[in-house]
């Protein structure tokens, strides 16, 4: 039985390295550049993955053995079966993130392939409201704020790829403040979560913006 340790933005970074790698050999012929690229690239997924038994490391490294776009494409989807999935979470726990919503709309979990899950999102397009989910040891933390379109691309908080962007406003209280007490903390991010969760490579910013504005 296979045991899952790949997450989804470290998956992310195997798939990352192994495009990079591919076009690297279909266009560099100096055998010299190829095998620099191709231990970096093998270091990269393996930095990324902390705590590794020795034949899951082995596994990883074999993507530096590779030459053609079906070898590539077999290597991902043999590492399928490892990807570790978004924790349970049910329609219920959900909405005790968000108790003042009493008319929370949540998505079809069941339609939701949680092994390409970081971050839980969507949006209420009737109030303009964007709503995350993010598990945090051993815990789920949920924000909510206002999201703006801005129509153009730039480069989203949460995976740094060029993307469509939104303008995320949430509003935080501070501590020990008066129940009116509130300052606004806005962040440019994805406009489309399901992109965002196939680009994020690494969850630090993610994570630091989320502490913030928790509630």
């Amino acid at each position: 039985m296979s045991t899952p340790f790949i997450r989804n933005h470290q998956y992310n970074v195997i798939k990352k390295q192994t495009d990079f790698l591919l076009k690297t050999l279909r266009t560099v012929a100096d055998r010299k550049v190829l095998e620099t690229v191709r231990y970096r690239a093998a270091t990269n997924i393996i930095e990324a993955i902390p705590s590794l038994t020795i034949e899951q490391q082995q596994m990883l490294e074999q993507i530096s053995t590779f030459e053609t776009a079906f070898d590539f494409q077999r290597y991902l989807s043999s590492l399928e079966p490892f990807l570790e999935p978004y924790p349970t979470i049910t329609v219920k726990e959900i909405q005790k993130l968000f108790p003042k919503n009493k008319k929370l709309k949540i998505p079809d979990l069941q339609s939701i392939d949680f092994r390409y899950v970081t971050y839980l999102s969507w949006v209420d397009i009737a109030t303009n409201r964007l709503f995350i989910v993010y598990p945090f040891e051993g815990q789920f933390i949920g924000i909510e704020g206002r999201i703006t379109p801005t129509n153009k691309k730039g480069y989203c908080l949460f995976c740094n790829r060029h993307q469509e962007l939104a303008f995320f406003l949430v509003k935080t209280k501070h501590a020990n403040a008066s129940p009116d007490d509130y300052s606004a903390v806005g962040q440019y991010v994805c406009m489309d979560n399901h992109k965002c969760n196939q680009s994020i490579t690494e969850t630090g910013l993610l994570e630091k913006f989320i502490l913030t504005v928790r509630k």
